[in-house]
Protein backbone atom coordinates (compact mmCIF):
# COMPACT_ATOMS: atom_id res chain seq x y z
CA UNK A 1 0.00 0.00 0.00
CA UNK A 2 1.32 3.41 -0.89
CA UNK A 3 0.96 6.60 1.06
CA UNK A 4 -0.61 9.52 -0.74
CA UNK A 5 0.11 13.13 -0.09
CA UNK A 6 -2.96 15.05 1.21
CA UNK A 7 -1.46 18.53 1.54
CA UNK A 8 -0.18 20.81 -1.18
CA UNK A 9 3.54 21.42 -1.47
CA UNK A 10 4.64 24.32 0.74
CA UNK A 11 5.06 27.63 -1.11
CA UNK A 12 4.12 26.21 -4.50
CA UNK A 13 0.69 27.80 -4.87
CA UNK A 14 1.10 31.05 -2.91
CA UNK A 15 -0.71 31.90 0.30
CA UNK A 16 -3.58 29.83 1.52
CA UNK A 17 -7.05 31.34 1.87
CA UNK A 18 -6.72 31.29 5.68
CA UNK A 19 -3.54 33.37 5.59
CA UNK A 20 -5.15 35.95 3.27
CA UNK A 21 -8.24 36.15 5.49
CA UNK A 22 -6.10 36.62 8.60
CA UNK A 23 -4.18 39.46 6.98
CA UNK A 24 -7.37 41.21 5.80
CA UNK A 25 -8.89 40.91 9.29
CA UNK A 26 -5.76 42.33 10.93
CA UNK A 27 -5.65 45.32 8.57
CA UNK A 28 -9.39 45.95 8.94
CA UNK A 29 -9.15 45.73 12.74
CA UNK A 30 -6.20 48.12 12.84
CA UNK A 31 -7.97 50.68 10.63
CA UNK A 32 -11.22 50.49 12.62
CA UNK A 33 -9.33 50.66 15.93
CA UNK A 34 -7.40 53.74 14.82
CA UNK A 35 -10.62 55.37 13.60
CA UNK A 36 -12.38 54.67 16.90
CA UNK A 37 -9.45 56.03 18.87
CA UNK A 38 -9.43 59.22 16.77
CA UNK A 39 -13.19 59.62 17.22
CA UNK A 40 -12.94 59.24 20.99
CA UNK A 41 -10.11 61.78 21.08
CA UNK A 42 -12.16 64.25 19.05
CA UNK A 43 -15.23 63.88 21.30
CA UNK A 44 -13.12 64.21 24.44
CA UNK A 45 -11.36 67.33 23.18
CA UNK A 46 -14.58 69.01 22.05
CA UNK A 47 -16.27 68.20 25.39
CA UNK A 48 -13.44 69.57 27.51
CA UNK A 49 -12.82 72.65 25.38
CA UNK A 50 -16.56 73.38 25.07
CA UNK A 51 -17.19 73.58 28.83
CA UNK A 52 -16.90 77.31 29.51
CA UNK A 53 -19.26 77.30 32.50
CA UNK A 54 -19.83 74.30 34.77
CA UNK A 55 -21.98 74.01 37.86
CA UNK A 56 -22.71 71.59 40.65
CA UNK A 57 -25.69 71.39 42.97
CA UNK A 58 -24.11 70.96 46.40
CA UNK A 59 -27.32 70.62 48.40
CA UNK A 60 -30.88 71.87 48.61
CA UNK A 61 -33.34 72.53 51.40
CA UNK A 62 -37.12 72.75 51.30
CA UNK A 63 -37.87 76.02 53.07
CA UNK A 64 -41.66 76.09 52.78
CA UNK A 65 -44.54 74.84 50.64
CA UNK A 66 -43.74 77.46 48.03
CA UNK A 67 -39.94 77.68 47.96
CA UNK A 68 -36.69 75.73 48.11
CA UNK A 69 -33.11 76.90 48.52
CA UNK A 70 -30.33 75.44 46.40
CA UNK A 71 -26.60 75.77 47.07
CA UNK A 72 -24.70 76.01 43.76
CA UNK A 73 -21.01 75.95 43.00
CA UNK A 74 -20.17 77.42 39.59
CA UNK A 75 -16.79 77.36 37.84
CA UNK A 76 -16.21 79.62 34.88
CA UNK A 77 -13.74 81.95 33.26
CA UNK A 78 -13.64 85.17 35.30
CA UNK A 79 -14.53 87.30 32.27
CA UNK A 80 -17.47 85.13 31.19
CA UNK A 81 -20.92 85.63 32.73
CA UNK A 82 -22.70 82.34 33.37
CA UNK A 83 -26.29 81.16 33.42
CA UNK A 84 -27.47 78.05 35.29
CA UNK A 85 -30.95 76.52 35.12
CA UNK A 86 -32.58 74.92 38.18
CA UNK A 87 -35.78 72.90 38.31
CA UNK A 88 -37.72 71.78 41.37
CA UNK A 89 -39.91 68.67 41.40
CA UNK A 90 -42.84 67.55 43.53
CA UNK A 91 -43.14 64.11 45.10
CA UNK A 92 -44.99 62.86 42.02
CA UNK A 93 -42.12 64.01 39.78
CA UNK A 94 -44.03 66.94 38.30
CA UNK A 95 -42.16 70.18 37.74
CA UNK A 96 -43.26 72.77 40.32
CA UNK A 97 -40.56 75.42 39.90
CA UNK A 98 -37.97 76.70 37.45
CA UNK A 99 -35.29 79.37 37.68
CA UNK A 100 -32.43 80.68 35.54
CA UNK A 101 -29.67 82.12 37.72
CA UNK A 102 -27.16 84.52 36.19
CA UNK A 103 -23.60 84.77 37.51
CA UNK A 104 -21.94 88.06 36.53
CA UNK A 105 -19.25 87.98 39.22
CA UNK A 106 -15.71 88.28 37.92
CA UNK A 107 -14.47 85.20 39.74
CA UNK A 108 -13.43 81.71 38.66
CA UNK A 109 -15.39 79.89 41.38
CA UNK A 110 -18.68 81.08 42.86
CA UNK A 111 -20.68 79.57 45.74
CA UNK A 112 -24.21 80.88 45.88
CA UNK A 113 -27.46 79.95 47.62
CA UNK A 114 -30.53 80.71 45.49
CA UNK A 115 -34.22 80.49 46.26
CA UNK A 116 -36.54 78.84 43.75
CA UNK A 117 -40.25 79.68 44.08
CA UNK A 118 -42.58 76.70 43.63
CA UNK A 119 -46.27 76.23 42.92
CA UNK A 120 -46.54 73.43 45.52
CA UNK A 121 -44.26 71.64 47.97
CA UNK A 122 -41.09 70.43 46.26
CA UNK A 123 -39.17 67.32 47.22
CA UNK A 124 -36.22 67.57 44.83
CA UNK A 125 -34.13 70.14 42.97
CA UNK A 126 -32.16 69.45 39.77
CA UNK A 127 -29.43 71.46 38.12
CA UNK A 128 -30.31 71.14 34.44
CA UNK A 129 -27.10 72.75 33.24
CA UNK A 130 -24.89 75.81 33.04
CA UNK A 131 -23.71 77.73 30.00
CA UNK A 132 -22.27 81.12 29.06
CA UNK A 133 -24.91 83.81 29.46
CA UNK A 134 -26.37 85.22 26.24
CA UNK A 135 -25.13 88.65 25.33
CA UNK A 136 -21.78 87.97 26.98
Amino acid sequence: MTATRTTLPEGRYGRSADERTDRVLKVTGAVLGAGLLALLGWFGYSYVSGQDVTGELIKFQVVSDDSVQAHLEVRKDAATPGLCTLRSLSESGAEVGWKDVRFDEREDRIDKVVTVRTTERATAVELLGCRPAPGA
